[in-house]
Formats: C-alpha cells, sequence, structure tokens
C-alpha cells in the first residue's frame, strides 16, 4: 500500500519544538499519474467513475460563458450559518475548486476532454489577480477563496510552466507571506491580527504547492505557520476533546471534525504522517464522524471537513502507520458521496455558496486515489 513519492516532493523534517524545516529535493512538477496506487477496496468503482464523469460534466455546463468563473453566493460563515454579501456572482475560491476537480481528473489546460475548461478559468483566476497586491479576489471574496485560487494556479504553472501564471502565482504568494500575523496564522483579510485554524490551513497548502514548483516562500513563514498548527491541538488526554484541533487558540476554544481534519492534514503536508498527535487525531475523526455526517449533510461544513479528511486517511496511509486507514474511510466517504448526488450530477449545498462548491469538493474526494495532483502526493 506504500505509495510512490511525488517528483515535486520535499524534503520536510520536524525540529525540536514542532518547527518544519523544508529543503526542496526537486522542484520537477509532474503531470504522469503515480505508477502505483493505493490499493483501498473501491465499494463501487464503475458508480464512482459514473458519479464523477456526472459532476464534471454538470461543472462544465454551469460555467459562466462571459467569465470563465462559476456563479455561486459571496459571503462568509457566522456559526453554522451562511451570511450572503453578493449574490450570484463569479466566484474566485469556488472557480478554483471547481478546476481542481477537473485537474484532478487528469482534464488539464490543453488536454482532456474538459481541457477548454480548464483553460476558460484559469484565464478567469488569472485576471482576479490584483497587479499591485497580488490578492486574488472578486465581489469582496476573502483570503478563504485567495487561497484555494493560489493552490489552482501553483498546480497549473507545475503542469503548464506559463510565465504568466508564474507571475501572477508570484504576486499571490507574495500577499500570504506578507498577511501573516505575528501568532504565525492568517484570518479572513490580508494584514489581519486575528487568526483561527480554518483559514491558515488554506493558506499553508497553498505555500506548499507554490513552493513545490520553484516559486520563492520563505521558510521561516512555513515554520511559523506550522508551529501555530502544533500549538492548536487538544493534547490533555484526560479531556473529551483530546486529539482535536481548536480554532483559535484560546484555552477552550471549540472542535470539531472539520477543524481537526484540517489540522492534520496540515502536519501531512509537513511530511509528518504517524506522531502522538496525528494517532489521537485520526482517531479523533473516526470516532466523529458518524454524527458530523448526520448533522452536517449538504451543509458546507460536510465538503470543507471532507476536502481535508479524505487526505488525511489517504496520506496517512501507509505501512509506517496503520495501512487499514483508507480502507476504513473510503467506503464511508463513497457510500456516501454517492448516496447524495442529484440526477443532474450535482451535490446540493444548502447552507453555503452553493452548488457549485459542493460539486466540486465532492468530485476531488472521488478523485483523490488517481494522484494527478500532486499536492495530493505523499
Amino acid at each position: 500500500m506504500r505509495r510512490p513519492i511525488a517528483t515535486t516532493a520535499l524534503l520536510l523534517s520536524v525540529a525540536v519544538g514542532g518547527a518544519i524545516a523544508w529543503e526542496a529535493l526537486s522542484l520537477a512538477a509532474s503531470v504522469q499519474p503515480a505508477t502505483r496506487t493505493i490499493q483501498a477496496e473501491d465499494p463501487r468503482p464503475a458508480q464512482v467513475r459514473a458519479a464523477v464523469e456526472r459532476g464534471l460534466r454538470w461543472l462544465r455546463q454551469n460555467q459562466d460563458p462571459k467569465t470563465g468563473g462559476w456563479i455561486q453566493d459571496v459571503g462568509y460563515k457566522r456559526g453554522d450559518s451562511y451570511v450572503r454579501t453578493a449574490s450570484q456572482k463569479p466566484h474566485v475560491g469556488v472557480s478554483g475548486l471547481c478546476l481542481m476537480a477537473f485537474l484532478a481528473g487528469g482534464h488539464f489546460p490543453e488536454r482532456g476532454f474538459h481541457g477548454p475548461v480548464v483553460e476558460r478559468g484559469v484565464d478567469y483566476v488569472l485576471r482576479s489577480v490584483d497587479p499591485n497586491l497580488g490578492y486574488i479576489t472578486g465581489h469582496d471574496t476573502r483570503m478563504y477563496s485567495h487561497a484555494f485560487a493560489t493552490l489552482l494556479l501553483a498546480e497549473i504553472y507545475g503542469m503548464t510552466h506559463r510565465a504568466d501564471v508564474k507571475e501572477k502565482l508570484q504576486l499571490a504568494i507574495d500577499l500570504i507571506v506578507k498577511s501573516q500575523n505575528k501568532l504565525g496564522s492568517w484570518r479572513y483579510r490580508p494584514y489581519s491580527d486575528k487568526a483561527d485554524m480554518s483559514i491558515t490551513v488554506c493558506q499553508i497548502m497553498a505555500l506548499r504547492a507554490a513552493r513545490n514548483v520553484g516559486i520563492r516562500v520563505p521558510k521561516r513563514t512555513i515554520d511559523r505557520a506550522y508551529d501555530y498548527v502544533e500549538r492548536s491541538a487538544y493534547k490533555n488526554r484526560n479531556r473529551s476533546n483530546f486529539g482535536g484541533f481548536k480554532y483559535k487558540l484560546e484555552p477552550n476554544s471549540r472542535t470539531s471534525f472539520a477543524l481537526t481534519a484540517a489540522g492534520i492534514a496540515t502536519l501531512n503536508h509537513a511530511g509528518v504522517y504517524d506522531n502522538e498527535l496525528i494517532r489521537a487525531g485520526i482517531d479523533y475523526l473516526k470516532a466523529t464522524m458518524p454524527r458530523f455526517n448526520r448533522l452536517h449533510a449538504r451543509h458546507y461544513y460536510y465538503f470543507y471537513g471532507h476536502y481535508y479528511a479524505s487526505q488525511v486517511f489517504f496520506l496517512c496511509s501507509d505501512d509506517k502507520t496503520s495501512k487499514h486507514l483508507w480502507d476504513w474511510y473510503w467506503p464511508r466517504i463513497a457510500e456516501d458521496l454517492l448516496s447524495q448526488q442529484l440526477p443532474n450530477g450535482s451535490w446540493a449545498n444548502n447552507t453555503g455558496p452553493g452548488a457549485a462548491f459542493s460539486t466540486a469538493v465532492a468530485c476531488i474526494i472521488l478523485q483523490i486515489p488517481n494522484q494527478y495532483l500532486p499536492i495530493f502526493h505523499r
């Protein structure tokens, strides 16, 4: 069950106190699928492939012909609700996720059945980069969207080596670096002095993907961000929240399935797959997932949470930890997502930006075993 290391791999080692040291092994990006894949038992292989293709076709049909993006409600979370700030506008963050869904299926610019969709979408994201600030935004989208769009550009640059993509990607990365606050974290807006786990993880994934393909990312930025995540873990074995990751660095800050999945995924992307924090966190995920799924089906929590949980269970499943982790997770999430897909190929998102968001994330999750995207390689 051991998977090959991507050619974009980084040698990452954990120093004393949890600081992360990064050393680039190779900056050559690969768009080839892995030669071996994890051999988890696929409960319905034909059904999964068909579901993904229906989902991608729905996304293709719903791409905005004018902009190349996807029309959604722009807003932000408040508690368990979604506060809409702009109704039915091109959403650059959701568009980044939609394009990632196509890349995860091997559809690249000028390559694959859906290649033209990717080309139009990438052009839209590039037009959304502020040439002075590097902020990727539209209709007041926030740092979540900036991070997802930056991640998309990093993956595209690794595949195409386009000079225009590199230029905009470096600007976007520079904004993330400059916006990191004294806690080592980020918040909804650039340059905020506040911090939370969910936004921090998005920025870290974008930084890691960009560094993989040769974009300038200061080591200190990475070290401070991972230190923030490590400090966010609940480490008291005598508490019921042991293994969870905090929303904020406050003594009794809330934790959840989604936040914990995000925290562990961050450590995985630092090259850490097996330590006490991760083992405790995975136990927490397994214990809380059934209730989480029941409570949050069709909610943005569900899709955001499993976007990271799928990475955790995939990346942590090798012979050094527990080879059964992916075997445990995959049949459950695949069955759950298959049961929720609508006849038109989309997945409903009753609370959140809209169906393009949920459909994109569902397709990404169902295609993680493909390993087309370097960011999902171990």
